[in-house]
C-alpha cells in the first residue's frame, strides 16, 4: 500500500497563519511564566532576578520577531538601496528599556511583573551593559542605529560578538584596575544565533597567481588558516514603527574544535589550541596592543569583521540578483573609522579572485560604495599598521593595497608633477626602515564620501590632517554633526522632563528633535520653570545617590553638578578640569569665595590598559579629591569624585543630572 505524505503549507506561507501576539498585560504575564517555568526551567519563587529577567526578554522579543520577519522581507522585496554601518564598536548600554519604550509595551511589560511581584526597576536591573564599544565611537554607532529603525531606512549595523567587553574598572588607593567584564556570562536574551549564515575567514598562507581557461591573469590566496565567524542578530527597532533593523555580530570559531588524535595521545591543551586560537579573534574589545601579540590580535579582528561581513552582504545579494551591475547603485558601506577600513581590499579581493571581475571593474563598484567617517584630528590616533605584519597575516591584502597605491600615486602625479614630498605625504604606504600601511589614507582615496563629526572638526580635516586630500577631491569632504537619539537621552532616562516637555507641546519632538524649539514659547511661565527646576532636582537626587553608593562622597543639591565623563586621554582636558579644581581649591584656601557658586565636580571614563600617562591622570583625579574631600575648611563649597566603571547605565543617571556638561 503506497503512503502519501501529509499535505503541508510551503514554509513561506507558515507566518500568515501565526496569530499576532496580543500586546496586552495578561498576555505577556502568561508568556513570561511560561519562559521562566518551561523554557529556562525556573519556579517563579526560587532562582536569581536573572532568569525572570530572560523570561521578562523573551516574552518581549516574542513580540518584535513578526515586525523584524516583515522588515527583513519588505527590504529584500523592494530591492532598495541598502547601508552597512561596518563599526567595531558599538555602545548599546541596557537594551530592555529602549526596547519596550520603542516597541510601547513598558508599561503593559510592568504590570505583568507587578502581578507576580516583581517590579520593573528591579528585573531590569539584572541586565548587564553589552561590552561592545568603549568611547563616542561606539556610542554614535549605537544611536544611529536607533535613528535609522525609527526613520525606516534599510540600514544594517555589523559588529563582532565580544566575549568580554572593555574592562570592568575598580579603583584602588586612587589607581585604575582592570578587570574581566564577562557581560555574557549568563547569555544574551536578545540575540538570535545565525549559523547558517557562517562565513570563512582566511588568514597567513600566500597569493598564488596563474591564468584561467580565458588566458587571464588571476590571484588566488592559498595555504590559509581559515576561522569561522558565526553570525548572531540582535533586533534594533524603531519607534512605534514597525520596523525592525538588524546589528549582526560575528564571534570566531575554529574550523575543528579540536584535534581528537592530540586528545587520544594525551595532549589536552594542544589538542584545542586551534580552537583558543580562533575564539581569541572575538575574546575581548581593544586587547592591549602595547605588545606585538596584541597589535596582530587587533587586525585580526579588524579584517574578520570586514572579510565576514562583506561576504555577508555579497551572499545576500547573490540571493536575488545575477550579477553585480548594480551592486554600487544598491548598496554603500559606512565605515566608521579607520578600523574596518580593511574592508575596501576586501570587498576588491572578493571581486577579482571569487567573481571573477578584472581590477577596472572591481573599483569600479569599491570607490562608489565605500563612505568614512572619521573621528580624530591627532595624526598620532590614526592607525597605521607594520608592512611586515600584513605580509605575515593577509599577503593578499596587502598585495592589492600596494596595487591600490600605485595607481593613486600615478594620479598624484599627474595632477602635481615633480612634487615628490607631495606624494611621500600622501602615499597610503609610509616608507622608511619600518615601512606602514596608513588606514586613514586608504580610507580617503577609496571612499565617495568623507566626513568629519562636527562643522569646526570637518574644517580643520580640510584645512590641516587631510588638506592634501581635500586638494585633489574636495567635493568628496562633508560634515556629519554628531547627535544622540533623544529616545534613550531624554524619553526614556528622563520620564519627569520629558512628560513635562509632551505636556506642552505635545510628544512629536520624540521623532523630530527641532520641535523642541517650541518650548521657547514658555520660558517665561513661572509655573513651567519652576516644574523644570524641580525636575532637575529630582534628577540631581538621584545622582547624588549613586555618587554616595559609589564614592563615599555627599553632593550637596544646591551645588552645581559639573561633570566630565568620557574615554580618559591626553587631548580629552581632564587634565585641565583637575586643574581647575585645584585653582577653585587654592581660591577658597585664600579666602577668595565672593559671590561663590557651590560645585561638586565629576569625573569618569576607562583609560586603556596600555595607556601609562592616561592612568596617571585617573590617580590624579582621585589624589586632588582626596583633598578636597576631607578638608573641613572647604566645606560644601567644593566637592569633586572620580566615579569607577563608567559606562551606558551609569550615563543615563548622570546626564539627567547634570548642570554643566564639559567637553
Amino acid at each position: 500500500m503506497k503512503h502519501h505524505a501529509p499535505t503541508t503549507p510551503p514554509i513561506e506561507s507558515l507566518h500568515q497563519e501565526v496569530p499576532r501576539l496580543s500586546m496586552t498585560a495578561d498576555a505577556i504575564a502568561q508568556d513570561l511564566v511560561r519562559y521562566l517555568l518551561n523554557h529556562l526551567g525556573r519556579d517563579r519563587y526560587a532562582g536569581s532576578d536573572i532568569y525572570r529577567y530572560h523570561a521578562m526578554v523573551y516574552a518581549i522579543r516574542d513580540r518584535i520577531t513578526e515586525r523584524w520577519r516583515n522588515t527583513r522581507r519588505a527590504y529584500a522585496e523592494s530591492d532598495c538601496r541598502r547601508a552597512y554601518y561596518l563599526s567595531m564598536e558599538y555602545l548599546m548600554g541596557r537594551a530592555t528599556q529602549n526596547t519596550a519604550l520603542n516597541l510601547d509595551v513598558e508599561q503593559e511589560v510592568r504590570e505583568a511583573l507587578h502581578k507576580y511581584g516583581l517590579a520593573w526597576e528591579d528585573v531590569v536591573s539584572e541586565e548587564r551593559d553589552a561590552g561592545l564599544g568603549n568611547g563616542g565611537l561606539g556610542r554614535l554607532a549605537a544611536c544611529f542605529l536607533d535613528s535609522c529603525a525609527t526613520l525606516q531606512l534599510p540600514v544594517m549595523g555589523y559588529g563582532i560578538r565580544y566575549e568580554y567587553g572593555i574592562f570592568r574598572q575598580t579603583i584602588d588607593k586612587g589607581h585604575q584596575h582592570e578587570e574581566p567584564d564577562h557581560w555574557l556570562a549568563y547569555g544574551n536574551p536578545w540575540e538570535l544565533e545565525r549559523p547558517e549564515h557562517t562565513r570563512r575567514v582566511p588568514f597567513g598562507g600566500r597569493t598564488d597567481f596563474y591564468r584561467d581557461a580565458a588566458g587571464q591573469y588571476r590571484a588566488r590566496w592559498v595555504d590559509t588558516h581559515d576561522i569561522l565567524a558565526v553570525p548572531y542578530d540582535v533586533p534594533i527597532p524603531g519607534y512605534r514603527n514597525g520596523t525592525v533593523n538588524t546589528l549582526r555580530l560575528w564571534k570566531a570559531a575554529p574550523t575543528d574544535e579540536f584535534d581528537f588524535a592530540e586528545f587520544n595521545e594525551g595532549d589536552y591543551a594542544e589538542a584545542v589550541a586551534s580552537k583558543n586560537f580562533a575564539e581569541n579573534i572575538s575574546l575581548v574589545l581593544y586587547p592591549n596592543d602595547k605588545s606585538e601579540n596584541g597589535k596582530e590580535l587587533r587586525l585580526r579582528q579588524q579584517y574578520f569583521l570586514a572579510s565576514a561581513s562583506l561576504q555577508d552582504v555579497l551572499r545576500r545579494w547573490q540571493t536575488h540578483h545575477e550579477g553585480f551591475d548594480t551592486f554600487a547603485d544598491r548598496n554603500c558601506f559606512q565605515l566608521n573609522d579607520t578600523h574596518p577600513t580593511i574592508a575596501v581590499p576586501e570587498l576588491m579581493r572578493l571581486l577579482m579572485d571569487d567573481h571573477a571581475m578584472g581590477w577596472d571593474e572591481a573599483w569600479a563598484i569599491v570607490a562608489k560604495c565605500m563612505a568614512y567617517t572619521n573621528h580624530t584630528l591627532l595624526p598620532e590616533a590614526l592607525e597605521r599598521w607594520p608592512v611586515s605584519m600584513f605580509r605575515s597575516l593577509l599577503p593578499r591584502i596587502l598585495d592589492i593595497i600596494f596595487e591600490i597605491n600605485a595607481r593613486f600615486l600615478r594620479q598624484v602625479a599627474n595632477r602635481w608633477p615633480g612634487d615628490h614630498e607631495r606624494q611621500a605625504r600622501m602615499s597610503i604606504i609610509e616608507h622608511g626602515d619600518d615601512p606602514h600601511v596608513r588606514m586613514a589614507h586608504l580610507a580617503i582615496v577609496s571612499s565617495f564620501s568623507i566626513n568629519g563629526v562636527a562643522a569646526l572638526h570637518t574644517e580643520l580635516l580640510k584645512a590641516g590632517l587631510f588638506r592634501d586630500f581635500h586638494e585633489l577631491w574636495p567635493s568628496r569632504f562633508n560634515n556629519k554633526t554628531n547627535g544622540v537619539t533623544q529616545r534613550r537621552w531624554l524619553r526614556a532616562c528622563n520620564p519627569e522632563l520629558s512628560g513635562l516637555i509632551s505636556e506642552r507641546i505635545g510628544d512629536g519632538w520624540v521623532t523630530n528633535l527641532p520641535q523642541l524649539e517650541k518650548l521657547r514659547g514658555h520660558v517665561e511661565d513661572p509655573v513651567f520653570r519652576a516644574r523644570w527646576r524641580a525636575v532637575r532636582q529630582s534628577n540631581k537626587a538621584r545622582l547624588a545617590e549613586l555618587v554616595k553608593a559609589e564614592c563615599k562622597v555627599d553632593f550637596p543639591l544646591d551645588a552645581m553638578f559639573d561633570v566630565q565623563v568620557k574615554r580618559i586621554h591626553e587631548y580629552k582636558r581632564q587634565l585641565l578640569k583637575i586643574l581647575h579644581v585645584v585653582h577653585l581649591y587654592d581660591r577658597i584656601k585664600r579666602g577668595d569665595v565672593q559671590n561663590w557658586t557651590k560645585r561638586a565636580v565629576l569625573i569618569g571614563g576607562k583609560a586603556a590598559p596600555g595607556y601609562a600617562i592616561a592612568k596617571k591622570v585617573i590617580k590624579l583625579a582621585n589624589a586632588v579629591a582626596d583633598v578636597v574631600n576631607n578638608d573641613h575648611a572647604v566645606g560644601d563649597r567644593l566637592r569633586m569624585v572620580f566615579l569607577p566603571d563608567y559606562n551606558v547605565s551609569k550615563m543615563e543617571i548622570i546626564c539627567p543630572g547634570t548642570d554643566l556638561s564639559e567637553q
